[in-house]
């Protein structure tokens, strides 16, 4: 038999913690491979976290709300030795048990204490040099100390301190919850609770907010030749492809072109330093009734206007039947949000972080407008606003690249763009 270690993964980029919002297994479990363990949340994305043995559960090291760091343990899989080396054939690298002994030069656990063990130790004044755990190489775990708290024999830092090995203890995140606000309650008022997708929103949004100086701008675009293109096949695509033709598809499209020929627009601020991106993966925005996701169409510049058209169908739909995962929220580089799908006509989004820029396709709505020569027409006209991260991008670059996305928008028609 083999205790292995099931550790916080990184569900994305810059994705940096981890809050187990629910467990899916209970200690004496017995789990396959790829079993899913517990439901995790972060700032990107909720997703499952699969077992990487078949075994038994041993212990649940965090529990359910616990905020965690990526790579501290969550909890420990008792494996069969047969079972342990055909996991070690499989993935053809060292197991995380054989791993931490090399950290350690094969010294007991001791001191590599999960986020329970700590936050009981805190609560109780527990000093945890003092303590024989009973766990895997001397680990010191939850039960061990709810049977000290029990015996009422709390070991103190003033008393003899026990030798113990000086390796580094992966640490739980422990964020202080902020002062609830004093809103007044009266008779008839609802009281929400704030989900967890909710508090990560909330908490990506802030982040953006402080640490990007934002600044806005927008251009208007006569997109009447391509409303007509459009309208003129919607019915003939929907019927051949499955799936409709939107004019979301031609703008993401347009984005896709214009940053390869604006590379600097497709960049993020990293400190010291911008990082441009070599590929374009556009980000999109897909709300439901209480969150919002933006899932990712990759390479979306080297797709046609129907394969980006049915990225954007299978991406909705996946978010709409909660079967998004992390895989689909990863690498954006732009975000493009199809505000006028709600019918606002002039809107200043916030920027998706780390990304440097997010556009907003507002309404399209038909007005008059004076052509050349001074005669009036009645134009379909969508207003394009751009929110951008100073600190990444200037007014000139984000001018031009507005610029050229509308350039490329009213040369739309039936003779000079093929959807395929």
């Amino acid at each position: 038999m083999a205790i292995e270690q099931i550790k916080m993964p990184q569900l994305g980029e810059s994705v940096t913690e981890g809050t187990i919002s629910k467990w899916l297994v209970s200690v004496g479990d017995t789990v396959n491979k790829y079993d899913p363990l517990a439901e995790v949340m972060t700032d990107k994305v909720n997703a499952e976290v699969p077992s990487s043995f078949s075994g038994k559960i041993v212990e649940l090291i965090a529990n359910e709300g616990d905020t965690l760091e990526v790579g501290a343990i969550i909890c420990t899989i008792e494996v069969e030795g047969d079972n342990r080396k055909q996991e070690e054939s499989v993935d053809s690298k060292p197991s995380n048990m054989e791993v931490l002994k090399t950290e350690v030069s094969d010294a007991p656990n001791k001191a590599r204490y999960s986020p329970a063990v700590l936050k009981l130790s805190a609560e109780h004044g527990i000093d945890l040099t003092q303590v024989s755990g009973s766990g895997a190489g001397g680990r010191i775990t939850r039960k061990d100390l709810q049977a000290i708290i029990e015996s009422g024999a709390i070991p103190t830092p003033q008393e003899k301190a026990v030798a113990v090995p000086t390796a580094p203890a992966p640490k739980a995140v422990e964020k202080a919850p902020p002062a609830p606000m004093d809103v007044p309650v009266t008779a008839g008022d609802i009281e929400i609770p704030v989900t967890g997708v909710r508090k990560a929103i909330a908490a990506n949004m802030l982040r953006s907010k402080h640490e990007a100086p934002h600044a806005w701008t927008m251009v208007e675009v006569d997109v009447t030749n391509l409303v007509a293109y459009r309208n003129s096949i919607k019915s003939e695509f929907k019927a051949k492809e499955g799936f409709n033709l939107t004019f979301f598809a031609f703008f993401v499209k347009a984005v896709a072109q214009a940053l390869k020929e604006f590379p600097q627009m497709n960049s993020m601020w990293a400190g010291d330093k911008i990082i441009q991106k070599k590929d374009i993966n556009i980000s999109i925005a897909v709300a439901t009734e209480d969150a919002l996701y933006v899932p990712v169409i990759k390479h979306a510049d080297e797709k046609t206007i129907k394969g980006i058209a049915r990225e954007i169908t299978e991406l909705a739909s996946k978010v709409r039947a909660g079967k998004l995962t992390s895989t689909d929220m990863q690498g954006g580089t732009f975000t493009v949000n199809n505000t006028g799908s709600f019918g606002s006509v002039q809107s200043m989004g916030i920027i998706n972080y780390p990304q440097a820029a997010i556009l907003q396709v507002e309404s399209i709505v038909k007005r008059p407008v004076v052509m050349n020569g001074g005669m009036i027409a009645v134009r379909d006209m969508v207003n394009l606003c751009l929110s951008l991260d100073h600190r990444v991008l200037d007014g000139l670059v984000c001018g031009r690249f507005l610029k050229r996305v509308k350039d490329i928008l009213e040369a739309t028609t039936k003779e000079n763009t093929s959807i395929y």
